[in-house]
């Protein structure tokens, strides 16, 4: 059937209430199927397909097969969002899934997969807490017959991973310092302006790419002293941050502002690579920073808390990167393989989502694996309604702040 009207179907299916409520906070959760539900979700499915007059190819090659997926955690917002839009999607598609969350503990997650690969799953889709520790694991699954897809973070070290899928990584951090440049007018301005950098989790490998990609937008600035960083901490293992913990981005940020802005120093910009760790840093803001000016916070996700901020400007923007589109390239490439194809670059041409196919930049230290990489963009307070758009989101009574739809059903 026309991929479009497929994905219309599966979109009808989640708006109706295909998500699951996603606050819970337990740490190791293993979501089998209701076989009630799953009926449901086949017969509608079933039914928008015998109307595109092609769907029951699409699901008689779904039956009898189980896709394992292991999130990192609950702790962060967009894990929930993602594993349970990624849940609805392919049990929408009529297969079956065993959905886990490994309270960022390594161990925790390669015995969830372990368990999965004992499960007999007949594929393996995983975000991984540390792309360097999965290596045995993924050995097994490989002998065992079970193909891998890395979701959103790049596994390293293993030759088991056939696809990634993700956004551009690099593009992520390349649109924070972008932001920060435009905000600050540098090409006109006299300055200079003071900077400061919190990145991510040094186990995640794409916290490299994002902190990357927005130090090498700003570089010729501070290069030229227009941007200065009081602190001297310019480079990734310097403002790493584990596990991307707001608590721990909240202490470095309140470490920061006291040994270098506690004389009313003005700190212009605080380039965060995400929300949790942009929040943290809001937070240290609006309790420890002396100066009077506003600084510019920047984040990547579209969490509620932080979308929050910005309606009431502690945080001025943030890189969204939409779950519906990896969901839906991340389904293609699974049922591709599952139907015993090879995805490549032409599974691209019948999906609406904006996307490459890349071969050549993403070495896991083994081999360079096949990427999917969509594309993100800016959010401000001038353009929220874009997230509405997706359907992910909507407006509370109060049309001011935005909810969650995954978390009202």
């Amino acid at each position: 059937m026309k991929m479009k009207k497929f994905l219309a179907a599966v979109s009808s299916l989640v708006m109706l209430g295909a998500f699951t409520a996603c606050g819970d906070s337990s740490s190791n959760e293993s979501t089998n199927n209701n076989s009630n539900n799953n009926a449901e979700a086949t017969t509608k499915a079933d039914d928008a397909a015998t109307e595109a007059d092609a769907g029951a190819d699409n699901n008689n090659s779904a039956a009898g097969k189980t896709v394992g997926i292991a999130m990192p955690t609950k702790s962060l917002e967009r894990w929930n969002r993602d594993g349970e839009y990624l849940k609805s999607q392919f049990e929408a598609a009529g297969y079956s899934v065993e959905l886990k969350y490994s309270d960022n503990n390594d161990n925790q997650q390669n015995n969830d997969i372990q368990g999965m690969i004992a499960d007999k799953v007949d594929l393996l889709l995983i975000a991984a807490i540390d792309g360097s520790t999965l290596s045995q694991t993924l050995a097994d699954a490989k002998d065992a017959g079970i193909p891998v897809i890395a979701y959103d973070r790049l596994i390293m070290n293993t030759d088991a991973v056939s696809y990634y899928v993700s956004f551009d990584n690099y593009t992520v951090g390349k649109l924070q310092g972008e932001y920060v440049v435009e905000a600050l007018d540098l090409d006109n301005a006299t300055g200079p302006f003071n900077i400061e950098f919190t990145a991510g989790d040094p186990a995640d490998n794409n916290a490299g790419f994002f902190f990357n990609g927005a130090y090498d937008a700003v570089k010729k600035y501070i290069d030229d002293g227009k941007l200065n960083i009081p602190s001297g901490k310019k480079k990734f293992e310097q403002v790493a941050t584990a596990q991307w913990s707001t608590d721990t981005a909240l202490a470095n940020m309140q470490n920061t502002l006291a040994s270098y802005y506690s004389d009313g120093t003005q700190l212009d910009v605080a380039l965060c690579s995400n929300d949790s760790t942009a929040l943290g840093v809001a937070q240290a803001i609006s309790s420890d920073y002396n100066g009077k000016n506003v600084p510019i916070v920047t984040g990547q996700d579209g969490d509620i808390a932080n979308l929050k901020n910005i309606v009431d400007g502690k945080q001025s923007m943030t890189v969204y990167k939409n779950v519906s589109d990896e969901a839906g390239v991340t389904l293609e490439v699974s049922k591709a393989i599952l139907s015993g194809q090879t995805p490549d670059a032409s599974l691209l041409d019948s999906l609406s989502a904006e996307a490459t196919y890349d071969t050549s930049s993403y070495d896991n230290g083994v081999k360079t694996v096949p990427s999917y990489l969509l594309v993100p963009y800016v959010i401000t307070k001038d353009n929220l309604d874009k997230l509405v758009d997706t359907g992910l989101y909507q407006w509370d009574s109060a049309n001011k702040y935005l909810e969650s739809t995954a978390s009202t059903t």
